[in-house]
């Protein structure tokens, strides 16, 4: 599921006096009846029709079963979302959006389908087409023989998913390779776009200002909080080039170099195998890379360039190794940041919530249920706080999502939470634990191998030596705390760890242009 609200930019009026249902209550959070979901569509008891068995995945919200038809043995995936996660009515909004296009989106070859939806008093339960057949760049690497035809296949089903998104009325918003699998281990398996939690409607003209999705994939007027659909082909053209060489088109140390990166739009077609690669292709790339929207292709004109017109035509001669083990790196590092991020996810507990709580009725001392700005910087003053008066205000407007000027209780939680982690390490500390399995301060390679071991084929030692050697900046053979740290910040989609943080995060991005032409970044967040 995604991580942020999707209402379009300047769209939302303040609403003075008026605070949003607080769904945050006592018995809300112990598994309550709070409903999440709504309509006759939705189940009660998921237990009746199908037979939860063994997890598949774990996220911040919830889990993912695999899930058996009592009647046709048919198996399916079940994601249930713990209605104790879902701490702000930004999260439930989030929930609710995913199903409604999930369910709005007509039946296609290429986009998993929700077959049900069931709420009980503890979960939120989506019932969805099972995707067995993995990764998508695990199956290329897996193939061997990887080729400009094959990149142009799957570039092609790609943009088709996009135009049928467009077509329907939904911007997807986070289109990265690890959003697609396949259905199957069969050769011919069909692709499949598996997540549409930051999705959201659109109609023509809507823009949209809030800074959504991942990092290596934003598209330049993500970040200057002015676009529209036009995003989607943006990132299908960072696919495309990573398909086409092993890397990302932008890329840096630090989530702002990446920013720069992107807005600086220049692309490097010189290094291998660049120059192997057809002229066709290239152009492809460039004009979805095109940093005005307005000039950039649609996804119909994607679909009739030449190139992928003709993909059958498209030169079927191996790219080369040195593709295949960047793209077998690039997905194994990818692995290697989700497994700690779960780690992470399974201790954002609502024990952490209940002392926010107790926090908030502190600072609340007119006790109307929500704290206003003068509230909050007496009482961060109060708790010891060193913020400064201007940093509270933006802390304020970051927190208050429906402008209204007062923080509710969700949105207090959001703030909370990331002053949090402002100021200590501690769930960074536990991911790199969970690695460190002999404590001794570091990750040696064993260790690594013995973290990932669930993904991982014989022949992947290699590749693990590649990721130490890329994260072990002193070059003494193993990861430290600080190394991990480092990793963990570079280009990482930091929203699988807390979707708040993450919106803080690249919302108090500040981006100027100098006079000189050149870019002047800012985070305000002091972090």
């Amino acid at each position: 599921m995604g991580n942020c609200c999707g209402s379009a930019g300047g769209s939302k009026k303040p609403r003075k006096g008026k605070h949003k249902p607080n769904p945050f209550a006592h018995d809300f959070n112990t598994g309550g009846h709070v409903s999440v979901l709504k309509g006759a569509a939705v189940g009660r008891n998921i237990h009746d029709k199908y037979v939860l068995g063994k997890e598949l995945g774990r996220g911040e919200f919830g889990i993912t079963y695999l899930c058996t038809d009592k009647e046709t043995d048919e198996q399916l995936a079940c994601k249930s979302i713990s209605k104790r996660k879902l701490r702000t009515a930004i999260d439930i909004e989030d929930v609710r959006r995913e199903v409604a296009i999930m369910n709005n989106l007509p039946k296609h070859a290429n986009i998993v389908s929700l077959k049900a939806t069931y709420e009980d008093d503890s979960a939120v339960h989506l019932v969805m087409e099972l995707c067995e057949g993995g990764e998508l760049f695990d199956r290329i690497v897996a193939r061997g023989h990887y080729t400009e035809r094959a990149a142009a296949a799957v570039t092609r089903t790609i943009v088709e998913v996009v135009q049928m998104c467009h077509k329907h009325g939904v911007m997807h918003r986070d289109l990265k390779p690890e959003n697609f699998l396949f259905a199957n281990n069969k050769e011919n398996s069909a692709l499949k776009a598996i997540d549409f939690g930051l999705s959201v409607f659109f109609k023509a003209g809507e823009r949209f200002s809030e800074i959504v999705g991942s990092p290596y994939y934003m598209a330049p007027e993500v970040l200057k909080r002015n676009y529209g659909p036009e995003v989607d082909v943006w990132s299908a053209g960072v696919i495309l080039y990573i398909l086409l060489c092993g890397v990302p088109p932008f890329w840096a140390e630090t989530e702002q170099g990446v920013a720069q990166a992107i807005l600086r739009g220049a692309i490097d077609f010189k290094r291998d195998p660049w120059p192997k690669v057809s002229e066709h292709a290239k152009n492809l790339v460039r004009q979805m890379l095109e940093p005005d929207p307005k000039l950039r292709l649609t996804a119909q004109q994607v679909l009739d360039h030449t190139w992928l017109h003709n993909a059958k035509k498209a030169p079927n001669v191996p790219l080369g190794d040195v593709v295949r083990s960047r793209l077998k790196q690039f997905s194994v590092m990818n692995r290697f940041k989700k497994r700690a991020l779960r780690v992470i996810a399974e201790h954002l507990s609502v024990e952490e919530v209940e002392g926010i709580r107790e926090l908030f009725k502190t600072m609340d001392t007119n006790n109307n249920g929500s704290i206003s700005f003068e509230e909050l910087k007496a009482g961060l003053h109060k708790a010891g706080s060193q913020l400064s008066e201007q940093e509270v205000q933006l802390l304020m407007e970051s927190g208050d999502v429906d402008k209204n000027g007062m923080l509710d209780f969700g949105e207090f939680v959001a703030v909370s939470v990331h002053l949090q982690r402002m100021d200590n390490d501690e769930h960074l500390h536990k991911a790199f634990t969970f690695f460190d399995k002999n404590g001794s301060g570091y990750i040696e390679i064993d260790e690594l191998k013995e973290g990932l071991a669930d993904g991982l084929g014989q022949d992947d030692e290699e590749v693990l030596n590649d990721i130490v050697r890329e994260v072990d900046t002193d070059k003494d053979g193993r990861i430290s705390y600080e190394e991990f740290v480092a990793m963990m910040k570079t280009g990482t989609d930091w929203r699988k760890a807390s979707r708040h943080y993450s919106r803080e995060r690249f919302n108090n991005l500040s981006v100027r242009l100098m006079k000189d032409g050149s870019l002047q970044m800012t985070n305000d967040d002091k972090r």
